[in-house]
């Protein structure tokens, strides 16, 4: 590669690099101030620097057309209904829930929303600062796409519209079923406000539907529109506000430190506290799978391979399966915690001492009787709330009077993240995370490795990942420059740093757990970002994440039995 060639990728890289660290400067800045319009002078920083940032996952975003696979993946992450909504607050948990108001859980991410009136949704922070991040870079590009709709159907500044404009409204405010016929006129007008083709709309417009609105893509394109022309013509901004309650509350673990608690007194009431203990951060059915799918399925049940029968398990149809393993579990030594702090993080905790081991595909060490280790599954953090919540748990707790240190044997993660080298379902193993936009780096020595799954079927690639503030805002340019550079990375995620953050503080600074503490991570893709085509926007896993799923679950498993 030329001289010429390589200065440029290294240019639009850190172009790239000050564009995140602009818009993250800024969201905090906002945050503190209490409140902002997007789309007026105050929004314009995070508009400019996403417009110049130009990430993977909101596709054409700085084009004239529409960005439709992004505006799905945003949708999919935010309250059904906020394209009305003039006012969105984000609050902290501020007991709406013992309101009449019902909450609105999207649909592919876990939090509390309620829509308050015609005007207003509210929306629940309790996973940190990344969620913040999360939900303003994702509104962000939401009121960007909106304005591109009002400057293609707008003719004047008094608010004349297009034909077309007005032909999407007709059909958007028909009471009436729209029939084939009437849906596709629909769809036709639409394309031309869009600038894409009526093919590409067809495709998606079942991906938007709800069984509640099954034109809903025709909703969501009419009111960013609408609201768009509201801010052009009569000056009625969209305004995003946070709570001063939030604004208190942020970064005091207040969420992490109830859910700590809760799981440390159930452990004490089942007799587990001073057991060992192995901490799983991961999904909530490979583990219960990997030790009673064998045992509760009948022959009949049970596919040629295990990892069939695990495919078969994630079919949504198979929900009777299920709830035989999960009852299965629950009569032999499974708890199940289900979340009431609001971090949404459910768990699992395995007392070993109550598995029959001979109905499992596992081998148990011998172990001192009444001293068996336990399993402790925590579902999936997000972000920073990975720091938060483990920070906690690790913590030491008063019994009657007395510091209680929990003997955490080992600290496992496995979790999805981008791939640069390789595709969908393919397994990386970190050997240190660095935490991007900082020179933070946190090298480990992970037991888990190369050759523990060369074997098994999946490819697998060693090296660092990068931690970074935000999937949403990686473009290919600043991905090829830590994968060309000597940092050797092999892929991106949001938690890990967090995660060793948390262990190196509990083992090495403030002797809360073992010093010698075995840790493991490892992650399957769920996307290449490098790719056209293969990006979170692109659609998810399906199936192909079954495989790499269990591999890690079993390796880990195997370990933790025979340590």
């Amino acid at each position: 590669m030329d001289t010429t060639k390589k200065r440029h990728e290294r240019t639009r890289a850190q172009e790239s690099s000050n564009a995140i660290e602009r818009m993250y400067i800024t969201m905090r800045h906002l945050f503190n101030r209490g409140f902002y319009k997007p789309m007026g002078v105050s929004g314009e920083t995070l508009r400019e620097a996403l417009l110049l940032l130009r990430p993977e996952i909101y596709g054409s975003i700085a084009e004239e057309k529409a960005e439709i696979d992004g505006l799905l993946y945003v949708i999919d992450r935010l309250p059904q209904g906020i394209e009305e909504c003039t006012f969105i607050n984000l609050t902290s948990d501020e007991g709406y829930a013992n309101s009449h108001f019902r909450p609105i859980i999207p649909p592919k991410r876990r939090r509390n929303c309620y829509r308050i009136d015609d005007e207003q949704m509210n929306i629940e922070i309790t996973r940190g600062r990344s969620e913040i991040y999360d939900i303003l870079t994702h509104l962000t590009f939401l009121f960007v796409e909106s304005h591109k709709i009002s400057k293609r159907v707008l003719i004047d500044e008094e608010g004349s519209t297009v034909r077309d404009w007005q032909k999407l409204e007709n059909a958007v405010k028909s009471s009436k079923k729209l029939t084939q016929k009437e849906r596709e006129i629909a769809i036709t007008h639409t394309a031309n406000i869009l600038g894409r083709t009526f093919n590409e709309l067809t495709e998606v417009y079942p991906k938007f539907a709800t069984d509640n609105q099954p034109e809903r893509f025709l909703h969501i394109v009419y009111w960013l529109g609408k609201l768009a022309i509201e801010e052009v013509v009569r000056g009625n901004k969209r305004t995003i506000t946070f709570s001063p309650v939030l604004r208190e509350r942020l970064g005091h673990h207040i969420h992490g430190e109830i859910w700590a608690d809760n799981i440390k007194s159930v452990l004490h009431k089942h007799g587990l506290l001073h057991r060992p203990i192995h901490i799983i951060s991961a999904n909530m059915h490979s583990v219960m799978n990997s030790l009673f799918a064998k045992a509760t399925l009948k022959s009949s049940e049970l596919k040629q391979s295990i990892f069939e029968t695990y495919e078969a398990l994630s079919d949504p149809k198979n929900s009777v399966m299920r709830n035989k393993i999960e009852k299965m579990a629950l009569q032999n030594g499974m708890i199940y915690i289900k979340d009431t702090s609001g971090t949404n993080i459910d768990i699992q905790i395995f007392d070993t001492d109550k598995i029959d081991f001979s109905k499992t595909d596992f081998e148990y060490k011998e172990s001192v009787k009444n001293n068996k280790d336990v399993i402790f599954v925590m579902d999936y953090a997000f972000g920073e709330q990975a720091y938060e919540t483990l920070d906690e748990f690790l913590k030491p707790i008063k019994v009657n009077g007395e510091k209680v240190h929990l003997d955490v044997k080992s600290i496992s993660v496995m979790g999805k993240a981008g791939i640069l080298e390789g595709g969908k379902g393919d397994v990386m193993i970190p050997s240190a995370h660095i935490f991007e936009g900082t020179a933070d780096n946190y090298p480990f020595k992970n037991e888990l490795s190369k050759n523990d799954l060369v074997d098994c079927g999946v490819d697998v690639y060693e090296g660092t990942m990068i931690t970074v503030l935000g999937t949403s805002l990686q473009n290919k340019e600043i991905l090829k420059f830590f994968k060309k550079s000597t940092w050797n990375v092999i892929g991106l995620e949001m938690e890990g740093a967090h995660y060793q953050k948390a262990i190196q503080a509990a083992s090495k600074v403030r002797g809360s757990i073992n010093e010698d503490v075995k840790v493991r991570y490892a992650y399957y893709a769920s996307d290449n970002p490098l790719e056209t085509g293969s990006t979170l926007a692109s659609g998810g896993l399906g199936t192909s994440g079954v495989k790499p799923t269990y591999v890690i679950t079993k390796k880990i498993l195997e370990q933790i039995f025979n340590s």
